[in-house]
């Protein structure tokens, strides 16, 4: 694996182990990087750019209040995530404090569904 992977792996682990729930935590490759999630919910992306939770709309202004905090983009071309924020290194090396926002994500809703466009009924005459 990926030791850039590896490490942030490992902060995670560490933040759920803080919590007493290393047991909640599982993880899947995707795209390159691996998913995480926390009490059967998704709840954090792990990727080169780093390591990005996905949080609740109220949670993220708080988080991205940190400095290095920033708004997960897939690639650089594509739009900003709207519930994944990148968690800034200094953030995740506190663990007590990383562990407090793990917990955040493990709650945040699950995020809306775009509803598909009705299809155009045929014209009646």
């Amino acid at each position: 694996m990926n030791p850039e992977l590896e490490l942030l792996r490992r902060e995670l682990e560490d933040a759920a182990t803080h919590l007493g729930r290393p047991h909640d935590l599982r993880f899947k490759p995707m795209f390159g990087g691996l998913m995480a999630w926390f009490d059967e919910k998704p709840c954090a992306w792990l990727s080169a750019q780093g390591l990005a939770l996905r949080l609740a709309a109220a949670d993220q202004d708080a988080l991205l209040a940190h400095e290095g905090a920033a708004r997960f983009r897939h690639r650089a071309d594509e739009p900003p995530s709207r519930d994944y924020i990148l968690v800034p290194p200094a953030l995740r090396s506190d663990t007590a404090h990383f562990a407090q926002w793990l917990e955040r994500s493990s709650h945040a809703p699950a995020p809306e569904k775009k509803r598909p466009r009705p299809k155009a009924r045929p014209r009646q005459n």
